[in-house]
């Protein structure tokens, strides 16, 4: 997939794996991506003692999986995180023993992405 900005070029987006502005996604990175397509903003925690995601509000995948889909999307620099941002009207009862609670949301370009994905398809490595 192409992600068609000038500053892939550059090898500095962290999305892009230099060759050309290609973008190399699993499909567990694409289901999640699509579901943000789907609600523009969802529920993310964290440990004290830890920087990893936690995402507890579907079970197509494992709580561990889940925290190397949206690491990945994030590193790619298609999500952004804000723990101290929490959902309005959101029930973080599920999260409750995770002190940092708050959301998750599409960046620009992981908007730009899921447009990608949904005129152009899924081109097969």
């Amino acid at each position: 997939m192409s992600c068609e900005h000038d500053h892939c070029g550059s090898g500095g987006c962290g999305g892009c794996d230099g060759c050309g502005g290609t973008l190399q996604m699993t499909q567990a990175e694409i289901d999640l991506l699509l579901d943000f397509a789907q609600t523009p903003f969802l529920p993310v925690a964290r440990r004290a003692d830890s920087e990893a995601p936690i995402y507890l509000e579907s079970d197509r995948y494992t709580v561990e999986e889940y925290e190397k889909i949206i690491t990945a999307l994030y590193q790619k620099r298609l999500i952004r995180l804000d723990y101290d941002l929490p959902l309005a009207n959101f029930n973080y009862a599920a999260y409750k023993v995770y002190p940092h609670r708050g959301s998750m949301a599409l960046t620009a370009t992981g908007q730009h992405v899921v447009e990608l994905l949904e005129i152009q398809g899924i081109p097969e490595a």
